[in-house]
Parts: C-alpha cells; structure tokens; sequence
C-alpha cells in the first residue's frame, strides 16, 4: 500500500482542529500547516501526534503549495481545519491506495453545514474539491481565491464525501467575506487589465442579481428555508461587493487584506 500524507491548514482553530485530525488518524502522517496561530491550535495539534510547520500566510494556494513538497509521504489527502474525514471515505481512499490507480488526483465532492444547518441546495449541491492527489505531480493555481489542483496527469473522482462545517457565526462570516472580496477583485482586476476591460454599472447591478436568482431558484435554495434564502442573498451580496472592489481598482484605490491592517 502507498503511503499518504494528511496535511490540515490552520490560524486558530483550536475549535475544529482536534476532530479535524481524529477524522485522519489513519494517515501515515498528519502535517499541520500553521499560520502563526496565537490560540491552542499548536498546543492542541501536537497532543495529537500531529507533525506542525508554520509560515506566515500570505494566500491559501501559496500556503499550501509550499507545504506540499514538506509531506513525507507520495500521496497527499488536504482537509481544512473545518471539515471531516467520513469512515466512507477513508476506507475508499485507503482501498485505492491499496490497488493503485492510474490517476493523479480526485475530486471529492462536500456535504455543507451553513450556521447549523446542512444545506442540500442553494448552489452547494455540487460543491466538490481535489483534495486527494500525488504530492510530486500536482500543485494548486497560483490565485488568492477559488485556486484548485492542477495535475500533470488525469483526474477523477472519489464516490464518498468530506463534510464541511462552514460558519457558525456571522461575525466571522463577514470578517473573513471581506477578504476573500478583496482578494477575488485583485484576480479579477488582473485578468481585465490583461484584456483591456472596464466594468461599470451594468457589471455592478446585473452580476450580484443574477447571482441570486441562480442560486435561490434555479439551484433551489428555496428548499432550503431559511438559511436557503440567507446563503443565497450573502453570495449575492458578495458579488456585489467584489465588483465595487473591481471598480475600485481600476480607479486607482489600493485594497489591502482586511486581516493585515
């Protein structure tokens, strides 16, 4: 059997981190990329055999892409502080890396919980991540939001899921809202700058609107209640935001990561 490699990114996650690594006991490694945490994620992460490094973050894909080469072992399965393992899916892993496979990567697709609600549509239904993938042949696109794997082979899928438990609070929500639309404004400005585009109001109404409507209706958010209707008008908002952000860059205003000021 080949070995793996279960890597978890953390800042502060002494709430989630202990489950976290409970849910990948049965790697051959646990590596915990630490970015300088100030809680008892180290303290916590130790006690429970895991191997920790830390560098300060920068962006999630420059974390993670210089931890990769860091794992002792050929294989790599990636879990975030707030996700699980299943015992499905370990076992699914583990059979593979039993038989051998021809590809270099999977998606995984994720069960969500949104404010202590699993949500089964509002645009999440098909949420799905490569999170198990070989250390020497994969790295993740060099972008500060929504970056995956890119893999020098081919990639296919895995049958069972991680389950994610996303905000529970909407202070944290928001704070952490605030960076990933500033740092998906910065890639978009990027893009348009190369192409020569400018955005203006029909950019700023018409994206976030659809957004909704997308997400609520057509994904079926409705279905899920409340929250349903909270996730899709936030993702709505979100992209309302960042276009404001887009326009605002392309006025000349500097944007900085609100968690660095």
């Amino acid at each position: 059997m080949e070995k793996i490699t279960a890597i978890i990114p953390t800042f502060n996650e002494e709430r989630h981190i202990a489950a976290a690594i409970a849910s990948v006991k049965w790697a051959d490694e646990i590596l915990v990329v630490d970015s300088l945490s100030t809680d008892k994620t180290l303290e916590l992460a130790r006690a429970a055999g895991a191997r920790v490094i830390q560098r300060e973050y920068g962006y999630s894909a420059s974390q993670k892409n210089w931890a990769i080469p860091q794992a002792t072992h050929p294989w790599i399965f990636l879990l975030d502080a707030d996700e699980r393992c299943t015992p499905e899916l370990q076992k699914e892993i583990q059979g593979l890396l039993q038989t051998g496979t021809p590809h270099d990567a999977f998606w995984i697709h994720r069960v969500n919980h949104f404010m202590g609600k699993r949500i089964d549509y509002s645009g999440w239904q098909s949420d799905k991540v490569v999170r198990l993938f070989k250390r020497d042949n994969c790295r993740y696109q060099d972008l500060k939001v929504h970056a995956e794997v890119e893999a020098e082979g081919t990639i296919s899928k895995l049958k069972n899921k991680i389950l994610h438990y996303t905000y529970t609070d909407l202070a944290n929500y928001l704070k952490k809202a605030d960076r990933y639309t500033t740092w998906g404004a910065m890639d978009r400005f990027e893009k348009f700058q190369k192409t020569g585009r400018r955005i203006g109001w029909p950019y700023i109404v018409f994206r976030p609107v659809g957004r909704f409507l997308r997400h609520y209706f057509w994904r079926l958010g409705i279905l899920d209640g409340t929250h349903g209707l909270v996730v899709s008008l936030l993702s709505s908002h979100n992209i309302f935001i960042r276009a404001v952000k887009i326009w605002r860059l392309q006025a000349g205003e500097k944007l900085t990561d609100p968690f660095k000021k």
